[in-house]
């Protein structure tokens, strides 16, 4: 029997992923519909300058949030002050990197081919990053009190008139910068959007106190996330820089795709996870049951996901894109492969940050950072390899050593994970095993089907709800319990 604690907690869970869940949706079909629409009307080059532009942004953005976000959400009572406190530093950091970039854009054109292009577009893309650090506080507060409806909102409003803007300019000719507009409208109105609806204004102080208490976890966190980001942006600095912006382009739309579910998975579950996992933290036994939950749970989205998009891979691009972006469609097969792995590391590492062992993730990162660099040091003298039947073989090993980096870090964030929740190695794989293995036979037949159907569209509409069937009449039978929570929470919403 479960406590009415237990059951407010779980209700309290279930109705954050919902709304994280329609969040994700939602934004992954306007991103998606905006994105075919660029793919077709921009150059494999357009979005080549953007992906350069973005491996600077990225680490820029991470360290304007400073881990400090992890931070606000591991601590059990936030005053005020500590919300306060970390909205200025937020934005004095942004502002600073970004008077810091400006004059930097010529050096950022200079290792791209000395491409001058890239000068006005890094300066213009680069206020972004200042409008998303005034939003991060505001988001956060939600995320804590697991009320994340307008989260979902913001995001939704943002990414329409991104979309707006960015198609817009893509028609009338703007090459990259349709992108770059698209990301600066998304931004604006999202930050908008949750200043104007929300009771919440920071204090006028600043407290050192304050920061300093956020320092142990936060600084670990972002070291992390800078790792993290090192591993993910480095292979697109190397290919801009060594095989061309063409070549970039290819990399940067796999890139996206793949992305869309991999984080949008993982976003998911952290943010309706980790305030879970905090609130147990010092009950062991809840704190336990809550990690197996969360394990099969994952399993059960994840493996008939990221296997299903693989098998479908083909049809899904030539149905979205035709076969102008034919050469990106092995890339985004290996990099939902390594999501696998990278969303399994991420929820791994709630349990551990939910606990205060930022110093273990911290530690992972660097082992996980350490195989992927010596895996690039051996593939980079063969980056521009390429043949009529391989053009993009080259950054096909480049990313076999990613999804190599990611293997052994799920492995060994899972063997510490185990020791901490006192729950065997074998267990947690028990949890997982039955979905990995369902998915992964129900795709081999996906993929079958992607061969012999020519036609993507009805390739598609056969292929998604035999999958969808198959899986839950399988998990029907096998007795999930998982799928009964989920069907049962459905039900009980309707």
């Amino acid at each position: 029997m479960t406590s009415p604690e237990d059951d407010r907690l779980k209700s309290r869970t279930a109705r954050t992923l919902k709304w994280n869940v329609i969040d994700r949706l939602a934004s992954q079909v306007l991103y998606a519909v905006t994105g075919i629409v660029l793919a077709r009307l921009l150059s494999t080059e357009d979005f080549g300058l953007v992906g350069a532009v973005l491996v600077f942004q990225a680490f820029a953005s991470l360290l304007v949030d400073s881990g400090f976000s992890y931070a606000l959400i591991q601590r059990k009572n936030p005053t005020q002050t500590d919300y306060s406190t970390v909205l200025w530093f937020n934005m004095a950091v942004a502002v600073a990197l970004y008077i810091l970039l400006w004059f930097c854009a010529p050096l950022i054109a200079d290792c791209f081919q000395g491409d001058r292009r890239l000068i006005p577009l890094s300066r213009v893309m680069f206020i972004s990053f200042i409008i998303n650090a005034s939003a991060i506080v505001q988001t956060n507060r939600l995320m804590k009190r697991m009320d994340v409806k307008m989260v979902a909102v913001s995001n939704s409003l943002g990414l329409v008139a991104g979309a707006v803007a960015g198609i817009a300019l893509a028609v009338n000719g703007f090459g990259a910068w349709a992108i770059v507009w698209q990301t600066i409208t998304l931004g604006s109105v999202k930050s908008i959007v949750l200043w104007t609806t929300q009771k919440w204004l920071p204090s006028a102080r600043f407290s050192w106190h304050a920061l300093r208490g956020f320092l142990g976890i936060g600084s670990r966190m972002m070291l992390t996330s800078f790792l993290n980001t090192l591993f993910l942006n480095i292979y697109s600095f190397v290919i801009g820089n060594r095989a061309g912006l063409s070549q970039l382009g290819y990399y940067t739309q796999s890139d996206k795709w793949s992305k869309m579910g991999i984080m949008s998975l993982s976003q998911t579950l952290t943010s309706s996870f980790l305030p879970t996992l905090s609130a147990v933290q010092d009950d062991y036994d809840r704190f336990r049951r809550a990690c197996s939950k969360m394990n099969r749970f994952t399993a059960y989205l994840l493996f008939p996901a990221m296997f299903g998009l693989m098998a479908m891979a083909t049809p899904i691009f030539h149905l979205l894109f035709q076969q102008k972006w034919d050469p990106s469609i092995i890339l985004f097969q290996i990099l939902l492969l390594r999501g696998v792995f990278t969303v399994l590391t991420g929820l791994y590492n709630n349990f551990l940050l939910s606990q205060g062992h930022a110093r273990t993730i911290m530690w992972m990162e660097v082992l996980r950072d350490s195989v992927a660099l010596i895996a690039l040091a051996a593939c980079l003298p063969f980056i521009r390899l390429e043949n009529p039947e391989h053009p993009v073989l080259g950054l096909e090993l480049l990313l076999w050593g990613q999804l190599l980096a990611a293997v052994i870090s799920w492995l060994f964030t899972l063997i510490y994970t185990s020791r901490l929740t006192k729950t065997t190695f074998g267990s947690f794989l028990s949890d997982i095993a039955p979905y990995f293995f369902e998915s992964a036979i129900i795709c081999l037949g996906l993929w079958y089907l992607s061969e012999t159907i020519h036609n993507p569209l009805i390739c598609l509409l056969i292929q998604i709800p035999t999958a969808l069937i198959i899986y839950f009449f399988v998990n029907k039978a096998a007795g999930s319990k998982i799928q009964s929570d989920v069907i049962g929470y459905i039900r009980g919403r309707l």
